[in-house]
């Protein structure tokens, strides 16, 4: 009898196969006497789509939401259907006694598995590989340290309710919303909240108005000084004409050095990387996005073998992992592009190690990312390939290097009852910045004059510098992935805040499929290294409740699905408030009163026309366009049937075109317009509305003859 093996991805797969000595080949698998291994191609099975469960579902109409199925069913995907055969027959067969489940080690790995398993129909017992590093090593210790399937159930009960509920949410919300706006519009639960991160900054950019100020500066012949209002710590000077009262009563007078402060400053080495902090510095010095990163982070721990598993949201070590460190500070030793920075811990008697570096209540799946302790060829590597696994290298390194010692010091020097600041910086230890870490900058030099307090001095010059406020920076990947990670600070409920501050808006491994899907559906774009909302982006966030748009929703999401992993909270507990969220959010957009119209989508047929939109339309909100001979709506095909002709008023000798449209629906009504009485050809003035129970028809009120 023989134990199946199923991996997540082929060359993973192969590894394993390699490690096992199953070498033999079959069709989509390999083998020898004691064990099977296979593989999925990622995600071979899905949920339903809704014409699944009933073909009219196929049409996107309001009365056919919310859609709830009462089971969220599986379907085997398309594109890995003869690979999803190969697994079934593997998995069925007679000399398999059992499965060993060596998908990636985390939620969506569980997932991946389980719908398989599930989807198949395998009653068969099953075990767990769980390893943090791809290395024969590793491997063989994994295998040594199978554990039961059943000790990861809370795992998949967290990753299933995830799916189905995102699937809910995003099949009931992006239905609701393009029916009512008439324009293909992607809801998510992550997505929105983070797209109305973006969009609010953009607002804050959009409405800041600069403000003028003015800084002055005092040339004491050693050193420089910035006026300071020091009850305030404030340098900024409302007016010119207070700069220049400064000014008059400060320049060539004699000052006196009122005090001088030293204080000593100690930093300690940075954490070692997660997967977000990891992409973060790689945008910001690189201007890598961060699902680049995540690729070639995840073909250095795949392929390659030379760090350990990407997609983890720690910065920690467990205390397993001790003896390896100085296992892996070896080996980086004796390459070139290291072997001078590890040969400071390298000659340390001891490897300083603290809980900043080995915590085990800070570690939940997996550590955090560092060198595999296998072979480590950094010249094998591509140049973005080496650009990550510099990062990661230098990092784990530094973190065995002293603190970051410097001096500040700050003087202040009086001249005729006005303050001057001047601060200086020294270097005493560089410690752990000698590997110029990503992002980690050691302060500038600044070394002042060796100056006593009572020293006397003179202003010999003082000028004025006129400067302005500036707006918010717009994001980047590198801020927005600080911002995901760090959602809580934006709700206000203390328990969602802690709950954020663990989870976030999406995980290590989501974000950047999320930056890129808001990329895709055309509600942010790329400006450089910015992240900008289009127009339909900041639209959308106009429209959403509150409830969509707001990290509460994902903090009690998140908070939920972190209690069922955890075994403290039924699954029918919290799908029931999935259900009761989709309800709410299919009503939603139909339940507010607005006059948001969403510009048509281009063409991608052979009609180059673009339509233009007039305004919105009084009866379903749709976008009202123009063709030659009327105005309509363009839910026409959903059975809107308002509709203007433009010789509505030729008898009454008025003009309906395209101005007189946009007006008309912007305001509600038109007044006072001048007409003819077509029976008598008298002069007239009226008011002119829309027909509330005619769609489309003009009405004449408060008609005045002249």
């Amino acid at each position: 009898m023989k134990a199946m093996v199923l991996a997540e991805k082929p060359s993973v797969a192969r590894d394993i196969a390699r490690v096992l000595g199953a070498t033999s080949r079959g069709e989509g698998f390999l083998f020898n006497d004691e064990y099977i291994v296979s593989w999925a191609v990622g995600h071979l099975i899905g949920l339903y789509d809704p014409e699944d469960y009933d073909e009219s579902l196929k049409r996107w109409k309001r009365e056919s939401l919310p859609i709830i199925p009462s089971e969220i069913k599986l379907k085997a995907l398309k594109e890995g259907k003869s690979q999803l055969n190969v697994i079934k027959k593997l998995m069925n067969s007679k000399e398999v006694e059992y499965i060993i489940c060596a998908t990636d080690a985390g939620r969506e790995g569980e997932l991946i598995f389980r719908y398989i398993y599930s989807f198949i129909k395998c009653k068969k017992p099953f075990k767990r590989l769980w390893i943090s590093s791809m290395t024969d090593k590793a491997i063989k210790d994994g295998f040594n340290s199978l554990k039961d399937g059943s000790e990861y159930n809370n795992l998949y009960n967290s990753a299933k309710c995830r799916s189905e509920a995102d699937w809910l949410v995003g099949i009931n919300a992006s239905r609701a919303f393009t029916l009512k706006y008439n324009v293909l519009l992607s809801i998510g639960r992550v997505q929105t909240p983070t797209l109305a991160i973006i969009c609010a900054r953009q607002k804050e950019i959009d409405s800041f108005v600069p403000d003028d100020y003015f800084e002055v500066t005092a040339n004491f012949g050693d050193y420089k000084g910035l006026w300071t209002d020091i009850s305030k710590n404030d340098s900024k000077i409302k007016t010119e004409e207070l700069a220049d009262k400064i000014i008059a009563e400060t320049k060539g007078k004699d000052g006196i050095v009122k005090s001088i402060k030293n204080e000593e400053k100690r930093q300690a080495p940075p954490l070692l990387y997660d997967l977000t902090e990891l992409q973060r510095d790689a945008n910001s010095k690189f201007g890598f996005s961060a699902q680049k990163t995540l690729n070639i982070a995840q073909n250095l721990y795949e392929k390659r073998k030379m760090i350990t598993y990407p997609r983890t949201d720690s910065r920690y070590l467990s205390d397993d992992m001790i003896p390896k460190m100085k296992v892996i500070l070896n080996i980086l030793g004796r390459t070139q592009a290291y072997g001078e920075f590890a040969a400071y811990p390298l000659s340390l008697e001891k490897l300083p190690i603290s809980k900043r570096i080995v915590d085990n209540s800070k570690i939940s799946d997996h550590h955090a990312i560092i060198p595999t302790d296998g072979r480590l060829a950094p010249e094998s590597l591509s140049e973005d390939e080496f650009k990550i696994f510099d990062l990661i290298a230098r990092r784990f390194i530094a973190v065995f290097y002293p603190y970051y010692v410097y001096n500040t010091t700050t003087i202040t020097t009086e001249v005729n009852s006005h303050f001057f600041i001047t601060k200086g910086t020294t270097v005493t230890e560089k410690g752990w910045t000698k590997l110029n870490i990503a992002g980690k900058k050691d302060k500038k030099e600044d070394i002042l004059p060796s100056l006593n307090e009572g020293d006397q001095v003179k202003a010999k010059s003082v000028v004025k510098k006129k400067k302005q406020t500036k707006p918010p920076l717009p994001y980047t990947e590198a801020t927005l992935l600080s911002a995901m990670e760090n959602a809580g600070r934006f709700v206000e409920d203390e328990a969602l805040k802690e709950q954020l501050k663990e989870n976030g808006l999406g995980t290590p491994a989501t974000r950047a499929g999320i930056i890129e899907r808001l990329i895709t559906v055309k509600y942010i774009t790329r400006k450089g290294k910015s992240l900008i909302p289009t127009e339909k982006g900041m639209k959308l966030i106009e429209v959403c409740p509150g409830e969509l748009k707001s990290p509460e929703t994902t903090g009690r999401w998140e908070r939920g699905l972190s209690s069922i992993s955890k075994g403290k909270m039924e699954t029918e507990k919290f799908m029931g408030s999935i259900k009761r969220y989709v309800n709410f959010l299919v009503q939603a957009p139909f339940n507010t009163n607005t006059n948001v119209v969403f510009a048509a989508e281009p063409s991608t047929g052979k009609s180059k026309a673009k339509h233009k939109s007039f305004g919105a339309c009084p009866f379903c909100g749709g976008a009202v366009f123009e063709n030659t001979k009327a105005f309509y709506c363009s839910s026409w095909k959903n059975g809107c049937k308002f509709t203007v002709w433009k010789d509505e008023l030729k008898s009454y000798g008025g003009n309906v075109d395209g101005k007189f449209m946009a007006e008309l629906l912007s305001k509600g009504k038109l007044g006072k317009i001048p007409l003819t009485l077509p029976q008598t050809g008298e002069k007239c003035v009226a008011d002119i509305y829309v027909n509330k129970n005619i769609h489309g028809l003009l009405e004449l009120k408060n008609l005045t003859r002249i």
